[in-house]
């Protein structure tokens, strides 16, 4: 059983990041239930939707007093409800925390938006580059001399977001367990991925990083901290900061120690160029079979189509399959608490009979609610 099991959270179905932060919480074992639009519909096939594994699905036609009163009953026997929505959109149908919470005191109410709920920007439509432009994340990410290069949607939408609305409701879950109250817990994609930047802004406040891009240690200026092409136009990536590493590095890649014995910056964009030279002698695979696994801080950069085969990750069972699909598998371990996938995903809305009996409805109010539209 994973370490959240017992706790149940209800997810107000959305896009991206929400959907993520509520399959972390079902991979640990917490009961997620995800309330969807009756209206709802896609035609991606519920199996390839990973955000929604191990999590139950129910339909409500939201637009109805009958379907709002669902949720508040849901809510009565919940931990926490969690929407992705604009500031605004849950007063509107009637869910708002004063709503939730007058039904369930201790219940936690969580809130994702990228600016956050309050500022002169809180109503403004954006997606993840827009957020983190804002918090200086996206600025320094790029070579040299270009253009800002956005980093997927990895440090906005999901790790200045989904991880931080999981880590600011189990916060909040754990201080009503306290003070018998729940509260809301306000997740802005501009402040997360600004949180997520204290190293960067620490060695910028002391002089150790300059506000650009494509010239720090970190972020691909160092030759010795970047990636690069090799003979069969594969790339693989270095790590070599620490002396005892890049020596490693300056022995097994065969390379002129008195030429690479001076690591100022100055130096940087030259060096830089004699290992582009360097690994274009030999493919990725022979570059392998000579760094990998020392201490040089060396990895094959791969394709997603290759990382679930790389022997580590096969060993680790770091990706599964379910439903003949690939997938990421439950993160981090536990050494009790097995994170475990109750189940793939589901279609949208195939556990509402079932959810809504737990919270007391008969089957003459199912039918009664189905004849009224509140149900698919």
């Amino acid at each position: 059983m994973g370490p959240l099991t017992g706790l149940k959270f209800i997810e107000m179905a959305g896009m991206g990041p929400a959907p993520f932060c509520g399959m972390l919480l079902a991979d640990l074992g917490a009961e997620v239930i995800t309330i969807g639009r009756k209206s709802a519909r896609t035609d991606t096939p519920a199996a390839q939707v990973l955000s929604e594994r191990g999590k139950r699905t129910i339909a409500l036609n939201l637009k109805t007093s009958e379907g709002v009163e669902a949720v508040l009953k849901l809510c009565e026997g919940a931990d926490a409800l969690f929407e992705g929505f604009r500031p605004g959109v849950m007063e509107k149908l009637g869910l708002g925390p004063e709503q939730c919470l007058a039904r369930n005191p201790k219940l936690v109410f969580g809130r994702m938006t990228g600016w956050g709920q309050t500022g002169p920007l809180a109503q403004a439509a954006g997606h993840d580059i827009n957020y983190i432009s804002l918090s200086g994340a996206l600025h320094g990410v790029g070579r040299r001399g270009e253009k800002p290069l956005p980093p997927s949607n990895l440090v906005g939408d999901f790790g200045g977001g989904a991880m931080y609305l999981a880590f600011g409701l189990m916060c909040a879950i754990h201080e009503a367990g306290q003070s018998g109250k729940g509260q809301v817990v306000d997740v802005s994609m501009v402040e997360g991925s600004a949180s997520l930047m204290t190293m960067m802004y620490t060695m910028f406040a002391g002089g150790g990083w300059k506000d650009d891009r494509g010239i720090n240690l970190l972020d691909g200026g160092a030759y010795f901290y970047d990636s690069y092409e090799t003979s069969d136009g594969k790339y693989i990536s270095l790590g070599s900061i620490e002396p005892q590493f890049y020596q490693q590095l300056v022995e097994l890649a065969e390379l002129d120690p008195e030429q690479f014995s001076n690591r100022s910056e100055d130096n940087w964009p030259a060096l830089a160029e004699v290992l582009e030279g360097v690994f274009k002698q030999k493919t990725r695979d022979e570059w392998c079979e000579l760094m990998e696994g020392t201490d040089v801080c060396f990895a094959p950069i791969l394709s997603m189509a290759e990382a679930p085969h790389h022997p580590h990750n096969v060993e680790r069972g770091s990706f599964v399959t379910i439903n003949d699909v690939v997938q990421p598998a439950p993160a981090p371990r536990f050494s009790r608490s097995e994170a475990t996938i109750a189940h793939g995903p589901k279609h949208a809305g195939i556990d509402t009979d079932e959810v809504l009996r737990e919270c007391g409805y008969s089957d003459e109010n199912l039918a009664t609610l189905r004849q009224q539209g509140v149900l698919t």
